[in-house]
Formats: structure tokens, C-alpha cells, sequence
């Protein structure tokens, strides 16, 4: 695993972690509260613009560039791949069917099941809120997977895998069978269980564009989900798959 130099890393902001950095992707710990990419309202205060400024090393006329490999919403945390090339890029969208991504979620109420799976058709209304509904012609197939880790009076732990991905996925599925996510504004309750958001991206596994071995990168989850649910035993790692 390659961290940043410390020459690199005076450009990194507070919060955001490198968890893996080679020629040809940069992997990182969103935190939550930052957006991937801008948007109309905001163009500087995201992990693209602050990681370009890292990879650029302040130089604002360096050619270096990143380039989007996938997003995560602006409240949830967790692992976030670019590439550092339009070759890695693409290679990484053209086989993200294959890629493993498992994330961490504390959910209102107890579960009977210690495991299960969510099938739906997700749509999208002119308010950007996504919503399920049975019918094929209205949406896109969205497989959620998820198994209980942990129980409580109030809430629950889940570690969730994301076999399809869609925009608000997890948040919409577990909302729709009465377990919304903790600090769920737009899907979940309307409480103030949660400061933030309780949905954290704590692994990815993907083929590397280049060497194609398996990379498996993991992060811990956030001290917020230990408030909630307990100790919650998960380590930064990123390591190769032979």
C-alpha cells in the first residue's frame, strides 16, 4: 500500500485519507458531509477538486488530472476510487459489474432475519427522490444484500453488499422495509437519532487496471457508529490478492 509523501499530503484537507496510491488509482476515506464531485451550488468544496490540488501538488498549471470512477452520496463515508488515467478509468467502469462493495449501516428497529435481500425497481421523480416500484418499465433492477452484525433495543447493525448500484439504493431499500438508515433526513425517519448519517462504504474489491490483480481496500468504521451500536471492529487495509 503507497501513502501520500509528506510533500503531497500538506495539500490533502483535513479528514481525508488515502487509503491506497500507485501511477494509476487513488483511493480514498471520504468523510461524510463532502460531496464527490460539484454541483450548481458548490465547485471547490468536493474530494475531486480537493484531491486534484493534492495529486497537482498545489500547481495549478499541472497537466495531472483525475478522473471519476463512481460516487458516493455527499452523508455517507467510506472508500471513494479514482483513477488517475481516461485507460484506468475506463477500465474500471467496464468491469464495476465484478467489483465487490460492502458497506456498514445502523438501521431504526430490530431485525427477525439474520440475513436477506431486497429486490426492487428504483425510479426517480422530477424532485430527485427515488422511490421502488414493481414495474420493470419504470425503473432499474436494484439488488440490496444484507446480514445483522449486531442488535440493540433501538437499532441495528448491518453490513450490507451492494450487488447493484444505484443512486440512494441502500437508503430507499431499507427505508421500504421499516429499517431506515440512522440520520436519514431525505428516505429515514424524521428524529434526531443521528447527527449524520449512518452508511459508511467500508470495502471495495476490484481487478487493478494494469497489474489486474485483486485489490481489497477496507476501512474501519467511523467512532460516530460506535456511539450508537457499540464497538464496531473494522481496520484500515488495502492489500493485493494473489
Amino acid at each position: 500500500m503507497n501513502r501520500p509523501t509528506s510533500q503531497g499530503a500538506k495539500f490533502l484537507p483535513k479528514g481525508l485519507d488515502i487509503l491506497h496510491e500507485d501511477r494509476d488509482i487513488l483511493v480514498v476515506n471520504k468523510p461524510s458531509g463532502l460531496l464527490t464531485v460539484s454541483t450548481e451550488t458548490e465547485k471547490t468544496r468536493t474530494a475531486y477538486f480537493a484531491l486534484t490540488d493534492y495529486i497537482r501538488k498545489g500547481y495549478a498549471k499541472s497537466r495531472r488530472r483525475l478522473f471519476i470512477v463512481h460516487r458516493l452520496d455527499k452523508e455517507t463515508s467510506g472508500v471513494l476510487v479514482f483513477a488517475k488515467s481516461m485507460e484506468a478509468k475506463l477500465y474500471l467502469q467496464e468491469h464495476w459489474e465484478k467489483t465487490c462493495k460492502k458497506y456498514l449501516a445502523v438501521t431504526h428497529g430490530r431485525f427477525d432475519k439474520d440475513s436477506g435481500a431486497i429486490t426492487t425497481y428504483l425510479a426517480e421523480n422530477k424532485a430527485h427522490f427515488v422511490y421502488s416500484t414493481s414495474d420493470p418499465a419504470k425503473g432499474k433492477l436494484s439488488v440490496t444484500a444484507y446480514k445483522v452484525l449486531k442488535q440493540t433495543g433501538d437499532f441495528a447493525l448491518l453490513e450490507v453488499d451492494l450487488l447493484t448500484g444505484r443512486k440512494n439504493q441502500i437508503r430507499v431499500h431499507l427505508a421500504g422495509i421499516g429499517h431506515p438508515v440512522v440520520g436519514d433526513k431525505k428516505y429515514g425517519k424524521k428524529d434526531k437519532a443521528g447527527a449524520r448519517l449512518a452508511l459508511h462504504a467500508m470495502s471495495i474489491s476490484f481487478s487493478h487496471p494494469f497489474s489486474r490483480r485483486q485489490l481489497i481496500v477496507e476501512t474501519k468504521a467511523p467512532a460516530y457508529f460506535n456511539q450508537l451500536i457499540g464497538c464496531v471492529d473494522h481496520k484500515d487495509k488495502s492489500r493485493p490478492r494473489p
